[in-house]
């Protein structure tokens, strides 16, 4: 029996399929949810027609498919049932010619309807009786389909309306790597629970220290210095290096730092990463990171510089606007800081003068399950303090 994908509601003409919740070989009861698909709507499962066994499965994890394509197949214990009783009375004797009018009288006061308990029901509660439908299916079998068809044809004729000016949209299609950053982002905010701490951070040595150097010839960007000081951070508070599997109940403190760059491009958010930042001098984090961002912006990266990283990093500062955010963790990690527009505030300094000071915010997501509020603070205010005074930072400069 082919189980096919149904319009299951608002007129859908197709639908992603999600997941399978069986497999081949599996047995599965009537009404049983065999897959789970995702429309641009809704998300759905769809049951069985009919007690058997899975004998197929026709449709891939991932695609999209139309209305009326087969999803799986199985082999139905109806059917098998339907068969032997076929050959059966195939293989018995012709009925003597006395008792042929006698059946024949049988035959038309009783008709036997071959449908699932899930196709009875669903003609029960859209009142369509199920005796009027011509089935389909193998020996006459009456499908889900065929109900549908009936549900379809007996639904009142609704009066037409004058017809609205149309509004004027444009579709852009909702695939390849787009798809792909929404899934992983909501499966971060489904699966883990995000808390954000917002930090203000004095960055005025840092852009003195960074202007000194620049004309003595050496030009290093902000996130190398972010990346150096969160690369101590990382190494003295191993726990926001980490990754949860909570189906094996493990925590893993990576012993290496991967920092992913999120980096924005035509096609949407890239994540390059830059491995063992820890194990770099200023100068290999300049150059690394200049060539990933460009590798990023031409899509020229390599799968080897796309995955594995364990802290991710996200400047929007120089996209400018923005004050603060609550970024979304890229798992399986713990933690992601996103830095933002430096500007010139008044503040009061030790001996309570106003000045001017270049102050810059940060927003720092981590996943709750493994970080506590209280490690939270104390490692941004070690990424500050780092960050305030980047003499600390200067001293491994090679």
């Amino acid at each position: 029996m082919e189980v096919k994908l149904h319009d299951i509601g608002e007129g859908m003409t197709q639908a992603d399929i999600n997941h399978y919740f069986v497999k081949p070989g599996d047995r599965v009861k009537a009404d049983d949810p065999l897959v789970e698909v995702q429309t641009d709507k809704m998300t759905a499962e769809i049951p069985s027609p009919t007690a058997g066994t899975v004998k197929q499965i026709v449709a891939e994890i991932g695609a999209t498919i139309a209305v009326g394509t087969t999803i799986l197949l199985i082999d139905s214990e109806m059917e098998e049932l339907t068969e032997s009783k076929t050959k059966s009375r195939q293989d018995e004797k012709k009925p003597d010619a006395g008792l042929s009018t006698a059946k024949t009288e049988n035959t038309f006061t009783y008709k036997r309807i071959l449908a699932s308990p899930y196709t009875r029901k669903l003609a029960r509660d859209n009142g369509i009786q199920i005796e009027s439908i011509k089935g389909t299916g193998p020996s006459n079998r009456i499908m889900d389909e065929d109900i549908y068809a009936a549900i379809k044809t007996t639904m009142p004729v609704q009066e037409e309306k004058p017809q609205e000016p149309a509004v004027k949209s444009t579709s852009i299609s909702y695939k390849g790597i787009r798809k792909q950053i929404g899934r992983k982002m909501a499966e971060s905010l489904m699966t883990i629970p995000h808390c954000t701490h917002f930090e203000e951070i004095d960055v005025t040595e840092m852009a003195a220290m960074r202007e000194a150097l620049k004309s003595k010839g050496t030009s290093l960007s902000a996130n190398v210095f972010f990346i150096k000081a969160l690369s101590i951070c990382l190494q003295e508070f191993p726990i926001f290096n980490s990754s949860l599997n909570e189906k094996e109940e493990v925590i893993t403190l990576h012993e290496t730092i991967h920092i992913g760059m999120a980096t924005n491009t035509d096609e949407g958010l890239i994540v390059p990463v830059l491995r063992n930042a820890n194990k770099k001098s200023f100068k290999q984090l300049q150059e690394d990171c200049k060539k990933l961002t460009q590798k990023a912006l031409s899509h020229s990266l390599s799968l080897e510089e796309i995955k594995g990283s364990t802290f991710t990093i996200s400047n929007v500062g120089p996209l400018g606007g923005s004050i603060g955010a609550t970024p979304i963790i890229n798992p399986p990690e713990a933690g992601l800081m996103a830095f933002h527009k430096t500007k010139k505030r008044p503040m009061v300094n030790n001996r309570d003068e106003i000045v001017i000071r270049q102050m810059m915010n940060i927003s720092f997501s981590y996943d709750h399950r493994i970080i506590d509020g209280g490690s939270a603070v104390a490692f941004t205010n070690r990424f500050a303090e780092l960050i305030e005074e980047p003499a600390i930072l200067l001293m491994e400069l090679s």
